[in-house]
C-alpha cells in the first residue's frame, strides 16, 4: 500500500507555513490501554493522540497522527511527511533495530523527537539501544504521556514556532 498525504496537508507542509506536527506510532502502540500498565500506563492511543493534538493546537500548529504495525508503511509515512514542520516518532520495537527507519528519518528536514512511554534503558538489555538516536534532535523516555507533551514543546521550539 502506498501512503500519501491528503492534498490540503501537502499544500501546508510544502508552503510557507509549515506549522504541521506529525506524530507517528509504530508496532503494537494501537493496543495502548491493554499493554502492561507498569510500562505503558492506562492511556489509550486515541487519548494520547488527542492530548498531543491539543498541545500542538495551543501553539498554533496542526497535528497529524498515524499508527501502523507495518514497518514499510511507517517508513512511507516518514517519507511523505519529511518536509513537515516537525515529527514525533515512537517506532516501538523498531527503534532498536530498524536501520531502514533510521535512514528515512535522516532525510527529514524539520526537528524530530523520539519518544517512548516506558524507561527503555531500564528494561531488557536489547531495548536500551536506539538505532535512530543519532538522527533525532530530542529523545524522551520513561515519562509516560507527559513525555509527549515535552516532545511537542521541544520540536516546536526547535522549528522556531
Amino acid at each position: 500500500m502506498m501512503v500519501s498525504a491528503p492534498p490540503d496537508v501537502v499544500d501546508t507542509i510544502s508552503g510557507e507555513n509549515r506549522r504541521v506536527l506529525v506524530l507517528l506510532h509504530g508496532a503494537n502502540l494501537n493496543l495502548l490501554g491493554e499493554r502492561p500498565t507498569e510500562h505503558y500506563g492506562t492511556i489509550t492511543l486515541d487519548e494520547l493522540e488527542r492530548q498531543v493534538e491539543a498541545s500542538a493546537s495551543k501553539r498554533g500548529w496542526t497535528c497529524i497522527c498515524h499508527q501502523t504495525n507495518h514497518e514499510g508503511e511507517f517508513i512511507e509515512y516518514v517519507q511523505v511527511y519529511r518536509s513537515a514542520g516537525a515529527l514525533i516518532v515512537n517506532p516501538g520495537a523498531w527503534t532498536h533495530y530498524s536501520y531502514a527507519i533510521r535512514d528515512a528519518l535522516e532525510l527529514v528536514t524539520g526537528p524530530v523527537a523520539e519518544v517512548h512511554l516506558s524507561k527503555i534503558d531500564e528494561r531488557e538489555d536489547w531495548r536500551g539501544r536506539s538505532v535512530i538516536a543519532d538522527v533525532v534532535q530530542v529523545r524522551v523516555a520513561g515519562k509516560g504521556p507527559d513525555g509527549y507533551e515535552e516532545a511537542v514543546t521541544a520540536v516546536i521550539d526547535l522549528a522556531g514556532g
